[in-house]
């Protein structure tokens, strides 16, 4: 069930893609991680799409190139890439996001060389110096897609890019505003599919699927009854199946931290006099990844309590792939900090295939039961 619905959402936006770039004469360049800012990308001239992987899918066409035991996550995208399912992408753009997926990088683009690559090199401590090599690496990054489009990326259309990316996000903290309701209008995998599905969209036709998605959920009628309400953590998440089997079991997801929910839609990317000071401040500052060190202790999940007390939580439900090394490291600091502040949690350790489904749904039940 989980690849076919991952399948369809993925089939449907790439023939999507491929129209528009066959229509536009635009390039479209993939990106993993939003280190590398996709509003740079569109402002370039460039169709940016988010590349996904499918959980459960056959990896073996990985085999050749990457270790078994490493990141299922990166097999699954490079396998894709392997058999031929990413051909339509004219670049590549890979974010220093973590070991495994830099590997990644270096296997894709020398074994399956792409017209346009890029490596973008993100600091992994949070310091003023750090602060200044990467605002110097989006002057890097902006230099090569102007190489590679032709197009200037001037201050006007990085600007409408920027514009355009604030509009989504405003119109995205409303859907999740009105999940904070004791009977919300409609369920968080919604949410995770809509934010799935714009990262393959050019921003002005994924803010008319939230317009309607808005306009849609406004006429609905409120649930029955409210039930426990669930905060995902974890590892990415570009499928809607953990979603899905929380609700299945009685809970409702009523927010997240996760790379593709909150932590980049959470804020609007600053509009400073010096356009690459707000990308600097929004994807590196504010960007809330464990692969970035922000100093010992725990002060550093002060923004996710919170939200854990804004949406009023329940319970947490932790999502780690296995091999996630940055989050399996801040694993012990929130379990012991959640347990202190009293909020129950549970972690999940799959790796990217939500299978056994059985045994994660009878953990899921038992937890929700609890609460």
């Amino acid at each position: 069930m989980t690849v076919n619905s991952k399948q369809a959402i993925s089939t449907r936006n790439e023939e999507m893609i491929v129209k528009l770039k066959t229509e536009s004469g635009m390039p479209v360049i993939g990106y993993i991680c939003c280190f590398a800012p996709p509003e740079l990308i569109a402002a370039a001239g460039a169709l940016p799409y988010r590349i996904t992987g499918i959980p459960g899918a056959d990896n073996s066409a990985a085999d050749a190139y990457v270790e078994p035991y490493g990141c299922t996550y990166v097999r699954n995208i490079l396998a894709r890439a392997v058999k031929g399912e990413l051909d339509y992408l004219d670049g590549l753009v890979i974010s220093h996001s973590c070991d495994m997926v830099q590997r990644l990088y270096g296997i894709w683009t020398y074994y399956h060389p792409l017209a346009y690559s890029y490596m973008f090199n993100v600091p992994h401590q949070l310091t003023p110096w750090s602060k200044r090599f990467f605002k110097r690496e989006l002057g890097f990054f902006k230099e090569s897609l102007e190489k590679y489009t032709g197009n200037e990326i001037t201050n006007e259309s990085l600007r409408k890019a920027i514009d355009n990316s604030n509009l989504n996000r405003k119109l995205i903290r409303k859907l999740y505003n009105m999940r904070k309701e004791d009977k919300p209008l409609f369920e968080g995998s919604e949410i995770i599919e809509l934010l799935i599905d714009g990262g393959t969209l050019p921003a002005e036709q994924f803010r008319k699927v939230l317009e309607e998605k808005l306009a849609e959920a406004e006429n609905r009628e409120a649930g029955k009854e409210p039930k426990p309400r669930i905060m995902i953590w974890g590892s990415i998440m570009d499928d809607p199946s953990l979603f899905k089997m929380i609700e299945e079991t009685g809970g409702t997801v009523i927010t997240d931290d996760t790379c593709i929910g909150t932590r980049v839609w959470d804020k609007d990317i600053p509009l400073t006099d010096d356009l690459y000071d707000g990308l600097t401040s929004h994807y590196f500052e504010n960007f809330q990844c464990p692969r970035t060190d922000r100093g010992p202790g725990v002060k550093r999940f002060d923004y996710l309590l919170e939200r854990a007390r804004e949406y009023r939580v329940n319970g947490v439900v932790g999502y780690c792939i296995s091999f996630c090394d940055p989050h399996k490291f801040d694993y012990p600091d929130l379990r012991d900090l959640l347990k202190k502040e009293r909020v129950p949690f549970l972690l999940i350790d799959d790796n990217y295939s939500f299978e056994p489904a059985g045994s994660i749904r009878t953990r899921l039940q038992a937890f929700i039961e609890m609460l």
